[in-house]
């Protein structure tokens, strides 16, 4: 599958949202730079789900059937090296402040199910959600494959109704790292896969429109953070910019702009998950260091990246030579 531009450079906003959010909330204590990493974090799942969905569904077309297996395989490839030289590295130096369970659903990717863990741990409650996305779609598109878009839109319909029951029930914080309270965001990416061959063109001043309503939406996130009736608004708002952060992906895979393929961004897009695993303990630790601890962290991702990443997907090509991936997948 030829390669899609742009992704790189998306993955390379959304971190950076990522990491100078973190470091301003602590700088400032700003729970409107915090609600601009969360966002960061959204544009991943959109375009997680995306990828994923382009993924499965080139492979459908051209086998009439999803591998599992392979699937999983190529996952754990990516996915894996990384997250446990971060996990070994991160408990033989602080296992101290934690326990054998903590560490336990670390691995296993449940942490978003983890409502105690330690905060060198608490970034992995997306990976996790990522994770359990990998595990579970795949399956259910293979076994349903006719009803996927139906499918879609009732986790799209339902994700916020779990939502509005977490904040009923006080149980807002603690829900909303679950995996059924944000599968609706992968679900918009899903969808996006699904129809990016009849969407409508969208032009440059509808997408710049689109980009202002996920900004805005982002601090008003967090400036209503403490009250309830601002986040029960955000559950009509928070939706709806889901939505147009997928608009702004079809726009920018359709239409890609030089400066998200210029090749400092495809680097930083491509060292991203990385600098996303060691951002927590450099930028937004215990005793953090927000500006140096961000090019402490970006060493460590490029680190991570020739060293561990790069040999582990040489070996996923070698394994699935001639296969057709998706590139960055």
């Amino acid at each position: 599958m030829r390669r899609i531009p742009s992704l790189d450079g998306v993955r390379a906003c959304a971190i950076t949202l990522v990491v100078l959010g973190h470091g301003l909330e602590l700088h400032y204590h700003s729970a409107v730079a915090g609600a601009l990493a969360n966002l960061g974090v959204r544009v991943f799942f959109v375009l997680s789900g995306y990828l994923i969905t382009t993924l499965l569904l080139t492979e459908h077309s051209r086998t009439g059937a999803i591998d599992l297996r392979a699937f999983y395989t190529r996952r754990a490839f990516r996915i894996l090296p990384a997250a446990v030289a971060y996990m070994l590295i991160i408990f033989a130096v602080l296992g101290r402040e934690t326990s054998w369970y903590h560490m336990l659903l670390a691995a296993l990717y449940l942490t978003n199910f983890d409502y105690t863990h330690p905060w060198f741990l608490g970034h992995l409650w997306s990976l996790s959600v990522e994770e359990q996305f990998y595990f579970l779609w795949p399956a259910v598109l293979r076994r349903w494959h006719r009803y996927r878009t139906g499918i879609l839109l009732g986790v799209v319909a339902l994700a916020p109704l779990y939502r509005v029951g977490g904040h009923f029930l006080g149980a807002h914080g603690r829900l909303d790292e679950t995996f059924p309270a944000v599968a609706d965001i992968l679900a918009v990416g899903c969808l996006l896969a699904i129809w990016f061959p009849k969407l409508p063109e969208i032009s440059a001043r509808s997408a710049g429109l689109l980009l202002a309503f996920v900004v805005f939406t982002a601090i008003f996130a967090g400036a209503m953070r403490l009250h309830f009736w601002g986040n029960t608004l955000l559950l009509g708002l928070w939706p709806a910019a889901h939505v147009a952060i997928a608009a702004l992906l079809l726009y920018l895979v359709r239409r890609p702009p030089r400066v998200l393929n210029s090749m400092p961004v495809v680097w930083l897009g491509k060292v991203s998950y990385g600098l996303y695993l060691w951002q927590q303990p450099f930028v937004f630790g215990a005793r953090p260091k927000p500006w140096s601890g961000v090019l402490v962290a970006l060493s460590v991702a490029a680190i991570s990246y020739y060293l561990i990443e790069r040999p582990a997907l040489r070996l996923r090509e070698t394994a699935f030579a001639g296969a057709s991936l998706v590139p960055g997948g």
